[in-house]
């Protein structure tokens, strides 16, 4: 099986966006994706020239499995770091190697000089990606999300240009 590979979101990747979303529930945290006009909507926030965000496609045999995207705070030069892979796709490490990848581009060419991420306390999949990705636990930020009527508590994590670099093999990007 090949490795899959990283460009930038387009317009064109709506519906992979949508076969992602409607695969597993747990997926409607990362916003309201249920048919193809929310998904071209999604994906048109996601890529607005003039916006905050960056994100990166991960891309498998032509089609869109994952997002890794940074939310930038260019005033502080700082950014908000998240992700997400289609249900299908889970647990090949590649959520992994891609998020190392885009924070290794964000903290370089991206001129960026801390990222930040957390994740739900119930989801210690995503801190495993974020270790991998070579995020260093900052803390616990205590009842902050509100999940089906249940207080959660959000582990955070930053990554700084200076923090070991992960080890995990990178994946190519493309300009495709």
């Amino acid at each position: 099986m090949n490795d899959p590979e990283l460009r930038r979101l387009r317009t064109t990747d709506a519906p992979d966006v949508l076969a992602a979303f409607v695969a597993a529930s747990d997926m409607a945290r990362q916003g309201s994706v249920t048919d193809a006009q929310g998904a071209l909507a999604y994906v048109e926030r996601l890529t607005e020239a003039a916006g905050p965000h960056i994100a990166f496609a991960i891309v498998h045999e032509e089609q869109v499995v994952g997002v890794v995207g940074v939310t930038v705070d260019t005033g502080n030069r700082n950014g908000w770091f998240w992700y997400w892979m289609h249900a299908r796709f889970r647990g090949r490490g590649w959520t992994s190697r891609a998020a190392a990848t885009v924070a290794d581009w964000a903290l370089g060419e991206g001129g960026l000089h801390r990222l930040e991420l957390g994740h739900r306390v119930n989801n210690p999949a995503s801190g495993a990606v974020a270790r991998a990705a070579g995020f260093v636990q900052e803390g616990l930020e205590r009842s902050k999300l509100l999940i089906d009527g249940e207080r959660l508590d959000v582990v955070a994590y930053s990554r700084l240009p200076n923090d070991p670099l992960p080890s995990v093999p990178r994946l190519p990007m493309t300009e495709r």
